[in-house]
C-alpha cells in the first residue's frame, strides 16, 4: 500500500513486553512509557496492572499529556496468582473472576479504553465443560464492566498445547465461545495475535475466517516453535526474523493483507493493531521496537 498504515488503524505496543525493565522500578516504568509516548508512530499503549501504586496518578497524566490511548491487560492478574478463569472448581473460578473485576476497576481508574484477559488451562477431552465455565466467567466480567461504564471486554486467543496451553485456542472453540457471548453482550470481542497462530497449528485463513465478526483487537508478533530446547521457545515474542522463528516480513504481509481483506484495516479506521515484541537475551529493547516498526512498514508495502 502506498497509503500510510496510520490511515487504516491505530498502532500500539505492549509496554511491559517491549520494555520488560519497566517492572524494576517506578523510574524505569516512567522512562519506558515515555519512550513510547514521545514516538508519534504509536497512538495506543497497552498497559497492565501497575507494578507500583505510586504510578496511579502519573501514568494517566502522561497518557493525557501525550494525547495517547491506553488499553489494559488482565493477563498478569491470572498468571501471578495462578488462577484459572475456566476452572471446573467453582471456588477457583470465583477467585479468578474476582481478580479480573479488580483489574476492570483499575482499568477504569487509569482511563483505559479496553480490558483484556485470556482463557486458562484445561484437561483434554473435557473442553466443553471448561468452555461452559469460561462462558459463565466471561458473562460475569462483561456484566461487571458494563455496570461501570462503556469499556469493552476482549479475550485474547492464545496457544492451546505449547506454552500457555489455553483453552482458546483453536478457532472452532473460539467461534463457539464468541457466538455465545456476542448473542448476549454487546461489550465483548476477540483479540487475535499472529504470533499465536503458528503455535495453534492453523493457517491465517483457518484462524481468522471462523471468527471474523467477533474480532475486536489485533496483535502482531513472532514466535519460535521449531526447537523446544531453545530459550525463546513458545510464547516469548522474539523480534521479527529472529533465527529459527516463524514470522518475518512475508508472513506479516500475508496477515496484514487478511486484516485488510476482512475490513479490520480500513481507511479512517480506529481499530487497534499492536506490537507484542520482546527483547531476547542480550538484545536492546529500542532496537527490537525499531525492528517491529521497520518490518511492519515493509510488510504494509506489499498489501494490495
Amino acid at each position: 500500500m502506498k497509503d500510510s498504515i496510520h490511515n487504516y488503524c491505530d498502532l500500539g505496543i505492549v509496554l511491559s513486553m517491549a520494555y520488560p525493565g519497566c517492572l524494576k522500578s517506578e523510574e524505569e516504568y516512567k522512562a519506558s512509557l515515555k519512550r513510547i509516548l514521545v514516538d508519534p508512530f504509536f497512538n495506543v499503549v497497552e498497559l497492565g496492572s501497575l507494578p507500583f501504586a505510586s504510578l496511579k496518578d502519573a501514568v494517566p497524566a502522561m497518557m493525557a499529556t501525550a494525547h495517547c490511548t491506553s488499553t489494559f491487560s488482565g493477563h498478569s492478574l491470572l498468571f501471578s496468582r495462578k488462577l484459572n478463569i475456566n476452572s471446573l472448581d467453582e471456588s477457583e473460578r470465583a477467585q479468578a473472576v474476582s481478580a479480573l473485576k479488580e483489574g476492570i476497576d483499575e482499568a477504569y481508574e487509569l482511563g483505559c479504553s479496553e480490558f483484556q484477559f485470556l482463557s486458562r488451562g484445561y484437561e483434554a477431552g473435557k473442553e466443553q465443560a471448561y468452555l461452559k465455565a469460561l462462558l459463565a466467567s466471561t458473562k460475569e466480567i462483561c456484566a461487571y464492566a458494563k455496570s461501570k461504564g462503556t469499556m469493552p471486554v476482549v479475550l485474547e486467543v492464545f496457544d492451546h498445547t505449547i506454552d500457555k496451553k489455553s483453552l482458546l485456542g483453536p478457532s472452532s472453540l473460539v467461534r463457539q465461545y464468541a457466538q455465545a457471548m456476542c448473542s448476549e453482550y454487546d461489550n465483548f470481542g476477540i483479540m487475535i495475535d499472529c504470533s499465536h497462530i503458528p503455535m495453534i497449528g492453523e493457517t491465517i485463513d483457518e484462524a481468522v475466517d471462523p471468527i471474523i465478526p467477533y474480532i475486536h483487537h489485533v496483535h502482531v508478533g513472532n514466535t519460535l516453535i521449531s526447537n523446544p530446547t531453545h530459550p525463546s521457545y513458545g510464547d516469548y515474542h522474539p523480534r521479527f526474523g529472529y533465527p529459527g522463528s516463524e514470522n518475518d516480513t512475508e508472513y506479516l504481509a500475508s496477515f496484514l493483507q487478511k486484516m485488510k481483506d476482512i475490513g479490520y484495516l480500513a481507511e479512517d479506521s480506529s481499530n487497534i493493531l499492536s506490537f507484542e515484541v520482546k527483547p531476547q537475551a542480550g538484545e536492546d529493547a529500542d532496537l527490537v521496537v525499531a525492528n517491529a516498526k521497520r518490518t511492519l512498514l515493509a510488510a504494509w508495502r506489499s498489501v494490495q
